[in-house]
């Protein structure tokens, strides 16, 4: 490859990455997952058992849907989304708008490994679908916990190879061959082959239920959903247990 051609091609999981496919990344989320992912953020929400009035924060909050969720069942609620691809924020803030929820829910560009935030600044903490792209988790981790404030909950929701139940052949079937191919097709770009690897690269839960411990996390639930294509992983901040 050349020197040209490597310094255009974006860093695989990169916010530059995801600007390529940003227009139609909602499509294909719900499309690949069979509409099954909403409800997996469904149950994310209420894994915050966010408190009146909560100030949230959803990172790797792409295109806003988990943020403009989050706002939804928490009517009274704050949310602040960060992600490092302009181009999804982008289209973010558009859905934002139209949902008539600007004055709760405030995107921006942000890295997960380095939050601007101070310490204690929000209820509650998130992250979907977006773990697996950060180069350096347990940094990511441990901000998520900096930032959180004591007692308050930490859910992350993360994709990973089908291994529970006699359909988890199935399932991994339409993880490796399934959605890159069906992502390719309809976006025209081989990004999606690259979701497929990650999500068989990414670590089995209780490796990265240790990795959450060690980042400052008490873990309370790690959750399998639909076979164990999906993992949600409940934490609150070290020290709330001391």
């Amino acid at each position: 490859m050349s020197e040209a051609v490597r310094q255009t091609t974006p860093k695989p999981g990169s916010g530059a990455m995801f600007d390529q496919i940003a227009s139609r990344y909602d499509l294909l989320n719900r499309l690949m997952s069979m509409g099954i992912d909403q409800s997996w953020r469904r149950k994310t929400v209420m894994a915050m058992n966010l408190p009146p009035h909560a100030r949230a924060l959803d990172l790797a909050t792409g295109t806003g849907d988990l943020a403009l969720m989050i706002a939804r069942m928490h009517p009274d609620a704050e949310v602040v989304g960060s992600d490092p691809s302009v181009r999804m924020l982008e289209i973010g803030v558009d859905k934002v708008e139209r949902s008539g929820l600007a004055n709760r829910v405030r995107l921006e560009k942000g890295d997960a490994q380095a939050l601007p935030y101070e310490d204690d600044s929000f209820d509650g903490c998130c992250i979907a679908f977006g773990i697996r792209n950060v180069p350096d988790r347990g940094a990511a981790l441990s901000e998520m916990a900096r930032v959180t404030k004591p007692g308050g909950r930490i859910a992350v929701l993360e994709l990973g190879e089908p291994s529970v139940g006699w359909l988890s052949p199935i399932a991994r079937f339409h993880v490796r061959k399934v959605i890159p191919r069906l992502g390719g097709m309809l976006s025209g770009s081989r990004e999606y082959r690259y979701l497929q690897e990650s999500i068989a690269a990414f670590p089995p839960a209780d490796k990265f239920r240790a990795l959450m411990q060690e980042s400052g996390m008490r873990v309370l639930e790690v959750k399998p959903l639909t076979f164990g294509a999906c993992h949600l992983f409940v934490a609150e901040p070290e020290e709330a247990s001391s």
